[in-house]
């Protein structure tokens, strides 16, 4: 008889994170790019959502992922070309700092910055969080110094995060393992949020789960390890083809280790009382936008 799948019981006054979404920008997507079915006519307005969270006991400002960077002619010459070959059309109407100060945090109060990974219309501008420590996927480390501009054809900026204020995790900060999920970091120490090993999108790429309240509410904030909601309920598949140079056409840089994270962020879904939510959820935040699960409101637990 297979194990049932659980997350950790509560403890005794089991902290936790109260956990609401950031406006972040939106970008235009053929879904053709994400999934494998789908006509080159299916075009969406993905969001870039980011969030806000707050550790119950401390009152530990966290942010996790940072959207799209408002001035979109900061970033290199080599994100440039690729927004106009996939005909993203970015757009910031409310930036993640200023969702956070309507919000009531002002940026230089927020005290860590998870980034997923490093890809463009997630890395956003760090600038405002002058007292924040930032935190990656140890891979990281190494696409960064050899970024941009040192690299002139590199899409990553090597000033996408404060080197000097950021830790980058090791394999050794990857632990533990929280239900489907064999290495995780228990950030905390607390068992209030962990932080995800999440390969397969990019070097790097981790997600974050978080308990939402002190009895037993979970939600996993996916990033990019997957673009649309029905890749995680299995529905749909990766898109991966073949274009007539012969270049494979995927969003992921490894397909097979994109698919198991997906598995894995799937399985959540069987366990009661967990949310899966990733940054492109176009159906979320169309059902969303502009509601209480939006700072300085919160996304109501399972």
């Amino acid at each position: 008889m297979a194990t049932e799948l659980t997350l950790p019981l509560p403890a005794a006054e089991q902290a936790y994170m109260d956990v609401s979404a950031l406006e972040a920008g939106h970008l235009r997507v053929a879904l053709n790019t994400v999934l494998a079915d789908a006509l080159p006519s299916e075009v969406q307005i993905f969001p870039s959502l980011a969030f806000s969270l707050r550790h119950s006991g401390s009152g530990t400002n966290v942010v996790f992922d940072l959207g799209i960077k408002r001035d979109i002619q900061a970033y290199p010459p080599g994100v440039h070309d690729r927004i106009a070959k996939f005909q993203f059309e970015p757009s910031v109407k409310q930036s993640v700092s200023e969702s956070l100060a309507i919000g009531g945090i002002p940026p230089e109060e927020v005290d860590i910055v998870v980034l997923s990974h490093l890809h463009w219309d997630h890395v956003g501008d760090p600038s405002p969080f002058t007292t924040a420590t930032f935190v990656v996927g140890g891979e990281c480390h190494d696409i960064l110094t050899s970024g941009y501009p040192l690299n002139p054809l590199s899409l990553i900026s090597s000033s996408s995060v404060p080197i000097d204020r950021t830790r980058f995790l090791s394999s050794l900060d990857f632990s533990t393992s929280i239900g489907p999920f064999p290495r995780a970091c228990d950030y905390f120490g607390d068992g209030s949020m962990y932080i995800i090993d999440a390969p397969g999108h990019m070097a790097g790429h981790v997600t974050l789960l978080a308990r939402t309240s002190g009895d037993g509410s979970w939600i996993l904030l996916g990033g990019d390890a997957a673009h649309e909601f029905r890749l995680v309920t299995g529905e749909k598949q990766i898109a991966h083809r073949i274009d007539a140079l012969g270049h494979v056409m995927c969003m992921h840089v490894n397909k097979e280790q994109a698919e198991d994270t997906i598995r894995r962020m799937g399985l959540l879904l069987k366990i009661p009382r967990v949310q899966v939510l990733i940054a492109h959820d176009y159906v979320w935040y169309d059902a969303n936008k502009g509601g209480s699960a939006f700072l300085p409101g919160v996304i109501p637990p399972l």
